[in-house]
């Protein structure tokens, strides 16, 4: 099927980019930039910026539950002291930004317990990424909340209790990267980091109503690891606007000397405000095969159609067509497991974690040896045979997710392998990209029947962040998603799970 370029949004023209007009500081909901612009133009000062991201975090601790580690005491003196700096004539481009990092990031004085239980020491220095994010001037004010070693798209555990969807409080905000995209979506921070191994910076992205990046392999260091999960998993921002999530990339992007992928470098932000040219889309339902069932859910596909629709009105071809996947998911179950047993190898107490959790261990000891290999030896053969598809297009297009987001605690009885089917059933479109290294971007898509929010994919080939930038800046000029926020329209009570209530 070919989407109709001549509907909604114009003619088939090249699309062009309309930079939206700065505003002022509205109490709330201004972003990354404009933060950080009103610093340095001394609107507001660091300290009082950072004390209402901390009021706000502590008033929703008991409902949203974004945050495992708060640095009350840490984060106003480092506010006091960004505020010194910048009367002093400094400026940076975060200096004295609030932001948050997930739970798996170390931060000096801070434990890392990545959503497991125990005791965990505080480790002594800053991961590569948080001292990249100081360098810059930002303020880290806490750690947010993540499943038991981002295994799960749901945020939930013994450890640290449920974290909440701000749009529906009954629902999940998703996962791993849940504790992060809620803290943004609720406004206690303008922009966080997350991790992706699966699709954990885009699922949260969609079902919180978020533009979240996975970018390149490699981009954003994850030292002290030189890999994350056998290579599987990077980290990547959440933010309510292209614009943000980019300055957040470009700030956060960089390598250690350690670090075993370390891909050229590239102008996130810049990308946001350029015009992406004319490009030609491949729209896709298909999913990786994974042997058990994957319905789409009907809001999803309305919503991921009206997107294409949309693209195509700005003047974009858009026509169906599906990658060949293979049999890629043979090459992820080793790497996932293997890396879910390597951290669990770190905790102090590994009769602490869930049995799920136990089980993938002992299943990524023993896929670790030649299954591990050859799963890592197949991964330029899968590039070549899914990246056949950008010889005849330049995007793709698929759902971020399957279905709206699920209720508190619908994963969480399950068995590992009742896990895994529902896991694999709500989310199978974001992890193949895991697989390749490959960037990709989730962007708010509305909402289902029942106000619960919704994603679109746009999906690249290597090092293609810059034309996926471009293209989900062009589309939030057109659908003006982040105008949207928790509260603008009526939400269903918490008896109605609606579609999302699997």
């Amino acid at each position: 099927m070919s989407v109709d370029e001549s509907q909604e949004h114009g003619t088939g023209s090249s699309p062009g980019r309309r930079r939206p007009p700065a505003g002022h500081l509205d109490g709330q909901w201004e972003g990354l930039a404009e933060q950080a612009r009103a610093l340095a133009e001394g609107e507001v000062t660091a300290t009082a910026l950072v004390r209402r991201s901390l009021e706000r975090i502590a008033a929703t601790q008991d409902t949203v539950n974004a945050f495992r580690r708060v640095r009350t005491e840490a984060a106003q003196a480092e506010a006091a002291e960004a505020d010194r700096r910048l009367a002093a004539g400094e400026r940076l481009p975060l200096l004295g930004v609030p932001v948050a990092v997930k739970d798996d990031t170390d931060v000096a004085g801070e434990p890392t317990a990545f959503g497991c239980a125990g005791e965990f020491p505080p480790k002594r220095e800053d991961a590569e990424v948080v001292r990249r994010l100081r360098a810059a001037g930002a303020v880290i004010v806490g750690k947010t909340n993540a499943c038991e070693l981002g295994q799960w798209p749901f945020t939930e555990g013994p450890a640290f209790g449920d974290t909440r969807n701000p749009w529906n409080l009954a629902h999940t905000p998703g996962g791993s990267s849940g504790g992060s995209a809620a803290a943004v979506a609720a406004g206690l921070v303008p922009a966080a980091l997350g991790t992706d191994g699966a699709g954990s910076v885009r699922i949260p992205a969609a079902w919180s109503h978020l533009v979240g990046i996975k970018p390149q392999r490699g981009r954003i260091s994850t030292w002290p690891d030189a890999e994350a999960f056998q290579g599987i998993t990077g980290i990547g921002p959440l933010a309510r606007t292209v614009e943000d999530a980019a300055l957040l990339l470009d700030l956060a992007s960089g390598n250690h000397a350690g670090d075993l992928h370390r891909p050229p470098a590239i102008a996130a932000r810049a990308a946001a405000g350029r015009d992406p040219g004319r490009l030609r889309i491949a729209l896709s339902w298909k999913t990786a095969t994974t042997f058990t069932r994957t319905p789409l859910h009907p809001d999803v596909r309305a919503a991921v159609t009206a997107v294409a629709r949309t693209l195509a009105g700005l003047g974009h071809l858009v026509e169906e067509a599906e990658p060949d996947y293979g049999l890629v998911g043979l090459a992820f179950v080793p790497r996932a497991t293997a890396g879910v047993g390597e951290w669990a190898a770190r905790v102090p107490d590994p009769r602490l974690l869930d049995p799920r959790t136990q089980s993938a261990a002992r299943l990524g000891r023993l896929l670790g040896g030649p299954p591990l290999r050859r799963a890592r030896a197949a991964e330029e053969r899968q590039r070549r045979r899914i990246g056949a598809l950008f010889g005849r297009y330049d995007v793709l297009l698929t759902p971020t997710t399957a279905t709206p987001p699920p209720r508190i605690g619908t994963l969480a009885g399950l068995s590992g392998w009742e896990t895994d089917k529902a896991m694999i059933a709500a989310c199978p479109y974001a992890w193949p990209w895991n697989v390749l290294g490959w960037p990709g971007i989730s962007v708010p898509a509305g909402f289902s029947a029942h106000g619960l929010p919704l994603g679109a994919q746009l999906l690249g080939p290597a090092h293609g962040e810059p034309r996926l930038i471009s293209l989900a800046a062009q589309l939030q000029d057109a659908l003006r998603w982040h105008e949207r926020r928790p509260g603008d329209r009526p939400a269903p009570s918490a008896g109605e799970g609606g579609p999302g209530g699997r």
